[in-house]
């Protein structure tokens, strides 16, 4: 009997600067260093860019604009106008005031979104490599030793720059950089559409009433719901464009193979749950699950501690830093087994990230960007959305890129040089 003889590919490349992880701070991330000529790689665990939008359907990004102005530019919008303007769509008057913060989210296409993201780094000339992650990172007192593992591959490579945009903190873990994580950390989410049902032949008040003896006698629990029985039908129909529902999945952790599979697992089979008990109510009976998202989108788990931990009351009263990189906007936004309580900033705050908070402490040429940017809870909870995240990922490839050229650490870069060349990129910086 012939054997199949496993092929293993090993190689030895140099790079300026190695991203990892192609999400929603990642992709910018990579871009913005290929952009400003530095030599970069992208290396991503699954099979697309875009994280959280695309794979872990939360497609409708946000926060860009605040109090009638915007505040959020450079790559991350320039994809954004892309994708909206691929699918036909628009977008809408963000000088008018908003009642609930997601009316100023930008619905796009995820599968489009996807494929900007890979077109523009294949532009600026990044290199990405799927199916693949660190095992191992070692600083040698000039460059990083980055060991990488795939499907039939390692490789070792080496880079000047680091940049761990993986939202879980890997790198920076196997890196040994002192890390923490909040307990309990807020539910995951499966993002899904339904379809087989007539919303306007629906009568509410039996299913509400239904719904109710449901979670009265132990069929449901109200932690299964991000929203209302109704909401929900309303807004998960696969005929309404502008939102997509979602679950809450308590304990859903990305950090590892084995936590990651659990959250999908858990994800999946509440989702089924739901369905089924859907099924139950007149004029549901036929409902079925219309799309659904690769995997369970996760709000939280590892961050850093870093040169500085961006808090709560800095967030809130939004304080000014030397080193500020770029703007936030977004309500305290946290998630728990009761639900959601998002709490808005006042009028005219506009938050912002200091550059210190994209360091890991005692660090050497390393960056972070994205939901594991140093923070407490409760500012993570706002810093953790897309449009913030977009915005530290620019930030940080314009770091690397000039760290790498001068052969300096990032923090030892002229904050005003930093700001130079993210304003050729069109980003809004912090006044």
């Amino acid at each position: 009997m012939n054997h199949q003889q496993t092929i293993e590919t090993k190689s030895t490349d140099h790079y300026d600067v190695l991203v990892c992880g192609g999400g929603t701070a990642g992709s910018i991330a990579a871009i913005q260093a290929a952009r400003a000529g530095a030599k970069t790689i992208l290396i991503e665990s699954g099979s697309q860019l875009g994280g959280t939008i695309t794979t872990g359907g939360v497609s409708f990004p946000g926060l860009f604009h605040a109090h009638g102005r915007q505040i959020i530019r450079g790559i991350g919008w320039e994809l954004i106008e892309a994708a909206v303007q691929l699918n036909d769509d628009h977008l809408q008057d963000f000088t008018k005031p908003y009642q609930h913060h997601p009316e100023h989210q930008i619905h796009v296409n995820p599968y489009i979104y996807a494929l900007l993201c890979e077109e523009k780094c294949l532009e600026a000339g990044v290199h990405i490599r799927y199916y693949e992650t660190p095992v191992n990172a070692m600083f040698d007192g000039t460059q990083w030793i980055v060991d990488v593992s795939g499907k039939g591959t390692s490789s070792r490579l080496f880079c000047h720059q680091l940049i761990d945009c993986t939202g879980n903190a890997l790198l920076a873990q196997i890196a040994a950089y002192d890390v923490f994580h909040s307990e309990p950390c807020q539910p995951g989410s499966v993002m899904f559409k339904l379809a087989g049902y007539d919303i306007s032949t629906l009568n509410m008040t039996l299913i509400r009433s239904e719904y109710q003896k449901a979670l009265e006698d132990g069929v449901i629990s109200q932690s299964m719901f991000y929203h209302d029985i109704a909401t929900l039908l309303r807004i998960s129909h696969h005929s309404s464009k502008a939102a997509l529902a979602a679950n809450h999945i308590h304990g859903a952790d990305s950090t590892t193979s084995i936590t990651h599979t659990a959250a999908n697992l858990n994800g999946r089979h509440s989702l089924l749950r739901l369905l089924r008990f859907l099924r139950t109510f007149p004029g549901l009976e036929h409902t079925t699950l219309y799309s659904m998202a690769a995997e369970t989108s996760i709000r939280e788990t590892y961050r850093i501690h870093g040169l500085h931990v961006i808090t709560a009351d800095e967030y809130v009263n939004a304080i000014r830093y030397e080193d500020g990189i770029c703007y936030a906007f977004y309500p305290l936004d946290l998630h728990d087994e009761n639900g959601i309580r998002p709490e808005p900033l006042e009028s005219g705050r506009v938050p912002s990230i200091p550059l210190r908070a994209l360091i890991p402490d005692n660090s050497h040429h390393f960056l972070v960007a994205g939901r594991c940017v140093s923070s407490d809870q409760m500012a993570n909870s706002a810093l953790r959305v897309a449009a913030p995240c977009m915005a530290m990922g620019q930030a940080a490839g314009a770091t690397a890129a000039l760290a790498s050229r001068h052969g300096i650490n990032p923090l030892d870069i002229p904050i005003r040089e930093i700001h130079s060349l993210l304003r050729q990129h069109d980003a809004i910086l912090p006044v």
